[in-house]
């Protein structure tokens, strides 16, 4: 392959407002509606690159997903999948304590970091290079997913369909906080579980009742303790009781798991599935709930790892790679065998908290590195 053009004219002031635009318009997962917002802003900016672009209704509740189909020459061969998620975990209000705002080096904002801003060098290497009349090594497609921080349950089957008829998939997510990309992601399971007491009247009548949310209570030490080195377990939600004067009949969690290895995730899923109330006189359910599976490192993903080295390194930089904790959908493309790269989004740090920002002094280097990568992937 022929060496890429590296000195296209990117500049990281130049895209601040643009990205200011995305992060300001709030897109949590769960609110159908903000995402939709976010999807058209994205659509819009593609269609104005000449790309073919496509609103794919969501299901379940959930957002649209928008595919951007650039024009090429070889229209029909395998191309290269650009794919991200736009939704976030931060309720719309977040910009109230977590404004769009520069500190020095830091750019900070809802999703700015996890992953609006690596979509959006994404998309802005694309438009560096059409603007400089360089064609891709493949034709390009770009997906923007609208529920990947629940787990992507409903857009999996679309992930994967669009992954199948593609060559090779570029996911811009979070740079590693050295810099580097991912090459692997270790398996994820959710459940769902919901205890069932006993109601009473919590003043009169306390001793007749049997409370859902203490028996939740019971069961999250017991999980969180069977933490191992091979296979974690953390419970992020709980909802229970509706009045604080009645003893509740219900307690409602969720539960993730995370595995290096396929074969812990397993037995972490059965050991969750054979969980038992702590007495006769309450009840425990646990259903499972979305699962991401493991993605190994292969010799093909490595081999495309090596390109993007030799670009980084020809921009200036070096990348190493691993396989990383937290799930991607690059979990899906790369179990299924596909050439997949992640991490190549900004760097940055504090995602799903209120501290998180990007690395304005990333946004040119990666951006560049997305660039080499379409011409010759």
């Amino acid at each position: 392959m022929d060496a890429p053009a590296l000195d296209l004219p990117f500049d990281a002031e130049a895209m601040i407002p643009g990205l200011r635009t995305w992060v300001e318009c709030e897109s949590p997962t769960f609110d159908a509606v903000a995402v939709n917002r976010m999807m058209a802003i994205a659509a819009r900016d593609l269609a104005l690159l000449g790309a073919r672009v496509e609103t794919i209704p969501g299901r379940m509740g959930l957002g649209d997903c928008v595919r951007a189909t650039f024009p090429h020459p070889n229209a029909q061969a395998p191309g290269i999948l650009v794919m991200g998620h736009m939704d976030t975990v931060h309720p719309v209000g977040t910009l109230e304590p977590l404004p769009f705002r520069r500190e020095g080096n830091r750019l900070y904002g809802p999703g700015v970091y996890d992953m609006k801003g690596g979509n959006y060098i994404a998309i802005e290497a694309i438009r560096q290079l059409i603007k400089a009349g360089i064609t891709t090594s493949r034709p390009v497609t770009v997906l923007l997913t609208s529920d990947e921080e629940i787990g992507s349950p409903s857009t999996r089957d679309l992930i994967e369909a669009e992954a199948a008829r593609h060559a090779v998939v570029l996911v811009p997510e979070p740079a590693r906080p050295d810099g580097g990309v991912v090459t692997g992601r270790y398996a994820i399971a959710r459940f769902n579980l919901r205890t069932t007491g006993k109601p009473s009247h919590a003043g009169a009548r306390l001793a007749d009742g049997r409370s859902a949310i203490r028996e939740m209570c019971r069961q999250v030490v017991a999980i969180e303790a069977l933490t191992t080195d091979d296979v974690t377990y953390s419970i992020g939600v709980i909802h229970g009781g509706e009045w604080v004067n009645c003893v509740a009949t219900y307690c409602d969690a969720e539960s993730l798991s995370m595995a290096k290895r396929q074969a812990d995730l397993d037995a972490a899923v059965e050991k969750m599935l054979s969980l038992r109330p702590t007495g006769n006189d309450v009840q425990l359910t646990v259903t499972r709930g979305v699962t991401r599976p493991v993605w190994e490192p292969d010799e093909r993903g490595l081999a495309l790892y090596g390109t993007a080295r030799r670009v980084a390194q020809a921009i200036g930089f070096d990348i190493a790679h691993q396989s990383a904790g937290g799930g991607s959908d690059g979990n899906f493309t790369g179990a299924m065998g596909i050439p997949t790269l992640d991490g190549l989004g900004v760097q940055g740090a504090g995602g799903h908290t209120l501290e998180e920002h990007l690395l304005l002094d990333s946004l040119v280097p990666r951006a560049k590195l997305l660039a080499g990568l379409l011409q010759v992937a």
